[in-house]
C-alpha cells in the first residue's frame, strides 16, 4: 500500500491541483495586466476541510482555493466647470491635451472635448 501513495493535492482525481493551477492562471493575468499596479502582492489561499463521520471511519475533505488579486488602477480625467451662454447654466468640460482643431506633431488632430450631461432636479 506504501508504493501507491500519493499527496493529498493529488486526491480527487487531481481536481485539487486542478483549482490551485486555475487560480494561479488568474494571478498570472492579474500580473500581467497592464492596468493594476506592478509590485502589488497577490495571494492564493489554500483551505482543506475535514469533516470526520461519527465512527471516525470516514473523512470527507472539500478544498477551496481563493485569490487576491490586485486592484485595476483607477482611470482619471479633468473637468472643468463654466457657465454655459450666459444662460447661467453650469457645463462641465473635459480637459483635453490640447486646443480643440490643433494637429499634434504626429499628425492627429485634436477632437472637441466631452460635454458632461448635469440633470438638475427642481
Amino acid at each position: 500500500m506504501k508504493e501507491n501513495a500519493k499527496s493529498i493535492m493529488q486526491m480527487a482525481k487531481g481536481a485539487f491541483l486542478e483549482r490551485i493551477d486555475y487560480e494561479m492562471a488568474k494571478i498570472m493575468g492579474n500580473i500581467l495586466d497592464a492596468n493594476t499596479k506592478a509590485t502589488e502582492k497577490r495571494k492564493l489561499t489554500v483551505t482543506l476541510t475535514f469533516t470526520p463521520d461519527d465512527d471516525r471511519t470516514t473523512i470527507g475533505v472539500s478544498m477551496v482555493a481563493k485569490t487576491s488579486l490586485a486592484a485595476t488602477n483607477p482611470a482619471v480625467t479633468s473637468l472643468y466647470l463654466m457657465g454655459e451662454d450666459g444662460t447661467g447654466e453650469v457645463q462641465a468640460v473635459e480637459m483635453v491635451p490640447q486646443i480643440p482643431g490643433q494637429t499634434s506633431l504626429d499628425g492627429t488632430e485634436q477632437e472637441a472635448p466631452s460635454t458632461l450631461k448635469i440633470i438638475q432636479f427642481a
